[in-house]
């Protein structure tokens, strides 16, 4: 089975960048793409982006468009690079793999997921 896990969250003062990997093991199974989401607490896990496997078409959030930049590597890693962090970015990141249906946006198409890891922007 695809599984998944997060690296890279902090602590860190607004403004300042930080970088998340998401490391996939596919297990032979096919992948259609892996997105990022973000879940603060009280509040619903929000899309944050997503990168198409095969042909590396990426999707953004508004919230971020801009600022993160999602992408791929050789060793079937998942980058998140955050820029010009503020303090609404503070939540648990969570990487995930979508399903060919659906939309890209919604958590709900997404069938496999990594644990998290915390990302907090505060001075």
């Amino acid at each position: 089975q695809v599984q998944l896990a997060e690296s890279g969250g902090g602590l860190v003062q607004p403004g300042d960048p930080l970088r998340l990997s998401c490391r996939i093991s596919t297990g032979g199974l096919s992948i259609y793409g892996i997105g990022w989401f973000r879940q603060a607490p009280g509040k619903e896990r929000e899309f944050v982006a997503h990168i198409m496997w095969n042909n590396g078409i990426t999707y953004y959030s508004d919230s971020v468009k801009g600022r993160f930049t999602i992408s791929r590597d050789a060793g079937n890693a998942i980058n998140l690079q955050m820029n010009s962090l503020k303090p609404d970015d503070t939540a648990v990141y969570y990487c995930a793999a979508k399903r060919p249906d659906g939309r890209y946006y919604s958590a709900s198409y997404y069938d496999y997921w990594g644990q998290g890891t915390q990302v907090t922007v505060s001075s």
